[in-house]
């Protein structure tokens, strides 16, 4: 089974990179853009078949390790 984590900050956390690419994209001429927010994608091959297990053993992956919690937000998507 594989499983996609989807790993953004939280609203209200400043975003420098995303900043920096909506100033870059404005210096190349893309002027509509007016807010850029960068995040991650980690993908996860799993041995596990069973879905709602697969889903709490991902879920425990990012309260630990994958997502900074205290200013990040994640969702996991079985795929």
């Amino acid at each position: 089974m594989k499983a996609r984590v989807h790993v953004m900050l939280k609203t209200g956390v400043l975003d420098p990179q995303g900043e920096a690419v909506r100033h870059a994209l404005g210096t190349l001429g893309f002027d509509g853009v007016q807010g850029v927010r960068q995040g991650k994608v980690i993908e996860l091959d799993l041995a596990e078949t069973d879905a709602a297990k697969a889903e709490a053993q991902v879920t425990q992956m990012c309260e630990k390790l994958l997502a900074n919690t205290v200013i990040e937000s994640y969702r996991v998507e079985l795929i």
